[in-house]
């Protein structure tokens, strides 16, 4: 930096490129969206503004750039204004001062002194996209828009300006159809970044709160991780129900038992072997017993007897009471591969002689009754839950850490309590 001159060391801060995440610049190649799928606090903003300078400027500031009239849409006009334009990563605070447009708020338009002119818009009124045309725009946080869907095809009829239209869109994941549809687009590339992607630009007390609020949870994975979780329409269990359900230490434990859903065969693409370790408080009524999510000790892509020594491990940390295991498909191999690495190990084979779903329903009334809670870090089992309709498993592969669930509370509630018989009513 010594050997530079003082006009390009006041450029310097300008020139996004020498400081963005690789997240933060525009991938290669013919596309026409680009989606930056990120946590909170990754770098969406900036991209999208600093993306938005790249198409509006030219080698001078009078120069025409590649995008003449653009659109900027966020959920209202305000965040619009607020976040997308004046916000502290926004356009204007991006810009330099020779290159920074002017904001007419009147008339919702930033004007850049070569021509250039992009438009405010809320994605609560579609129809105000009716209309104009564009050759670039900038959506912001579409993944939350009440009528995404309007908005979103609106866009799309008005992008018909120059040889090239693209648009930039930066969003928290959510599972909502629009997104996914564009995702699956061939004409659609990503960029995806976790929150401590931009660690150094944001306060460590900040990191501290959410990692030890959220670290593992569904909704951490979501708005941290940025991943975009599955989370189908009509599922047996909800991810606000999950997190409302949430605990960070259980209370003293009458029972412990691991739940195993076990893989019959290994490699990359097999099933997984699903464990799952539930604790239980069985004092008083029935109706008063609670189950405790534990912890996800699911193995996959190992051979049998790695996955029977995880099973084990998890049994010996967690001093539980038992090992539970569905053995329709292993048969008696289980119980073997068990007991070849603790011979002493508490054992209990149950048979599946119902569907998944039929099982399901009786455990997920427990959920719906709150008698069931869950420890952080169990985001992948919850993103499976999330993912069990009344016609079966919406997701990928097979839900091994569901049906590890589902055995445990079988073991734990549902089966004593079905043991417990009312005394029967007197005849008068």
């Amino acid at each position: 930096m010594q050997e530079m001159t003082d006009n390009a060391l006041r450029a310097l801060p300008y020139l996004f490129e020498a400081w963005a995440h690789p997240h933060q610049l525009p991938p290669p190649g013919d596309w026409r969206s680009w989606v930056i799928l990120g946590g909170r606090g990754a770098g969406k903003t900036r991209a999208g503004a600093e993306w938005i300078r790249d198409q509006v400027e030219g080698a001078t500031p009078l120069v025409a750039g590649r995008a003449q009239r653009l659109a900027l849409i966020g959920e209202t006009y305000d965040q619009v204004r607020d976040v997308m334009i004046q916000g502290d990563s926004g356009i204007l605070a991006c810009s330099p001062p020779d290159r920074r447009p002017q904001w007419k708020a009147g008339e919702r338009k930033l004007i850049w002194a070569n021509g250039a002119m992009a438009q405010a818009f809320s994605a609560h009124d579609p129809e105000a996209l009716r209309g104009p045309q564009f050759d670039t725009a900038w959506v912001d946080e579409m993944a939350k828009w009440r009528r995404a869907r309007e908005a979103w095809d609106m866009l799309q009829f008005s992008l018909r300006l120059g040889e090239d239209p693209r648009v930039c869109i930066t969003t928290t994941p959510r599972n909502v159809a629009v997104l996914r549809d564009l995702l699956a687009a061939s004409s659609t590339v990503q960029s995806h970044a976790a929150t401590e992607a931009n660690r150094a630009n944001l306060a460590s007390s900040f990191l501290t709160e959410v990692r030890a609020r959220y670290a593992g949870s569904r909704l951490g994975r979501q708005e941290l991780d940025g991943v975009l979780l599955s989370e189908v329409e009509g599922a047996i269990w909800r991810a606000a129900q999950l997190a409302e359900l949430q605990i960070l230490a259980p209370p003293a434990l009458d029972r412990v038992v691991v739940a195993v859903d076990p893989a019959v065969s290994a490699g990359k693409a097999s099933d997984a072997c699903g464990i799952i370790v539930t604790g239980a408080v069985v004092q008083g009524p029935l109706q008063n017993w609670q189950a405790y999510m534990l912890a996800d000790r699911t193995v996959q892509g190992q051979g049998p007897l790695s996955w029977a020594k995880a099973v084990v491990a998890a049994y010996q940390e967690f001093s539980a009471d038992r090992v539970v295991a569905e053995v329709n498909q292993g048969g008696a191999l289980v119980e073997n591969l068990l007991r070849q690495v603790d011979p002493l190990v508490p054992f209990r084979a149950v048979h599946a002689t119902r569907g998944k779903v039929v099982r399901a329903e009786p455990v997920a009334a427990l959920y719906e009754q709150r008698r069931v809670h869950h420890m952080p870090g169990l985001a992948e089992l919850e993103e499976q839950m999330c993912q069990m309709t009344p016609q079966g498993f919406q997701g990928q592969g097979s839900p091994d850490r569901v049906d590890a669930l589902v055995w445990s509370i079988h073991e734990l509630i549902l089966g004593p309590g079905a043991q417990i018989r009312l005394p029967r009513a007197r005849m008068v």
